[in-house]
């Protein structure tokens, strides 16, 4: 006797067990074909959100510098009008 055809006398499987077993597995298809389709979207909403994010950290870095620079040409002007209002009160 063959193997395999003691495997089929050792494991009597009714047509009810194996279309059951079927339906499982093409269910068990579908949830995973979903998850990769759901992984691949969250994986390009992920690339996308990165860009985003690197473009943000640009403008920031941008924006901080822009102020650094507002801010060390407002103490200068400051310093000039002290300067002035110090010379006026020399005059008067």
């Amino acid at each position: 006797m063959s193997t395999l055809s003691l495997q089929e006398a050792e494991l009597p499987i009714s047509t009810d067990d194996f279309s059951a077993l079927e339906e499982r597995v093409t269910r068990a298809v579908e949830v995973v074909k979903r998850e990769r389709t759901a992984r691949a979207e969250a994986e390009q909403n992920a690339t996308r959100l990165q860009s985003l994010l690197d473009a943000q950290s640009a403008l920031l870095e941008q924006a901080k510098e822009q102020m650094r620079t507002l801010e060390r040409e407002r103490e200068q002007v400051r310093q000039r009008v002290e300067r002035l209002l110090k010379q006026i009160d020399e005059i008067a």
